[in-house]
């Protein structure tokens, strides 16, 4: 073989190695959890509740105190660590952002009560976003910057790709969760019911003696650390943009230190009802939030 032909063939294994590794650096960037450049929610935020189906009082009280113990306004009768606390992380996000001077303030807005089923009871996704515009617009008086419409479908409701899927999902102005408590509590309710996949260990008991709603909470945290900081689609969040890992779904089963896979990590727990949990709200609440994850350590970063 010439030494011309050997030349050749080494500029061309070169070639490919700079290829191979430049597909790989640009793989393992596409994986990082990082910031995209895009703008962030920021300011105060009015959410509303769309409640779809039966949902008892004491259900709604539930979802209503936790949003009222999202408020960034000083509670100083909230024993700590708080949900305000919780708040508090996902403003980290805000530093080193087009949004630097700003963080985020929420309160509870309306509700809305459609205990009729008046969709029926087996919704299509542009369903959901049709009860998400009953959600009230508090824009004419400016005193939000951004509305957020929550819909929540009672237990009796079937959802397109609920349970097979997903839990809950977000756009830019609407979150919708379920209630699993009949339909799926191993997937969309652990670790308050035992998994339907891997290590099987006995269930937690929830803060607020209702596995389908404290579920809900768990959810409606997770997809609303994701509006805020990636409303637009190019925000925080780690893989593909078209199922992107976001704040609290980057840390997928982390709700206290030293989580694995089928262990949620070491928790407070309640002694007088044995309830476990890791953040406290408004008038004795107990809630269990997900972790977030850290951008400034990278890493998960848990109440607890």
């Amino acid at each position: 073989m010439s030494a011309n032909i050997i030349k050749q063939l080494l500029m061309l294994a070169l070639a490919i190695n700079v290829v191979s590794v430049g597909g790989r650096i640009l793989q393992e960037n596409t994986m990082l959890f990082q910031y995209h450049k895009g703008p962030l929610l920021t300011g105060k935020i009015s959410m509303n509740l769309v409640w779809y189906g039966n949902f008892k009082p004491s259900q709604k009280a539930i979802i209503s105190d936790f949003i009222t113990s999202l408020s960034s306004s000083p509670q100083s009768q909230v024993i700590q660590p708080s949900v305000t606390t919780w708040v508090n992380s996902i403003n980290q996000y805000y530093y080193n952002s087009i949004n630097s001077k700003n963080s985020v303030q929420f309160s509870l807005g309306s509700q809305i009560l459609d205990e009729q089923y008046s969709l029926g009871k087996s919704l299509k996704m542009q369903q959901i976003k049709q009860l998400a515009s009953k959600g009230t617009s508090d824009h004419q008086n400016n005193q939000f910057n951004n509305i957020i419409n929550v819909v929540l479908t009672s237990s009796g409701v079937a959802v397109e790709g609920f349970c097979s899927s997903r839990c809950g999902t977000h756009e830019l102005n609407y979150i919708w969760i379920g209630n699993s408590e009949t339909q799926c509590p191993g997937q969309c309710a652990w670790p308050f019911h035992q998994p339907v996949y891997g290590p099987q260990g006995p269930p937690l008991v929830a803060p607020n003696n209702d596995v389908g709603l404290d579920g809900m909470v768990m959810n409606l945290a997770t997809l609303l650390a994701g509006t805020v900081t990636n409303p637009f689609g190019n925000g925080y969040y780690q893989g593909p943009a078209s199922a992107p890992l976001e704040a609290a779904s980057a840390c997928t089963g982390i709700y206290g230190k030293g989580a694995y896979p089928g262990f949620a990590g070491n928790l407070m727990l309640d002694t007088a009802s044995g309830a476990s949990y890791n953040s406290n709200g408004v008038d004795g609440r107990k809630y269990l939030l997900p972790a977030l994850f850290d951008p400034i350590s990278n890493s998960c970063s848990t109440l607890v």
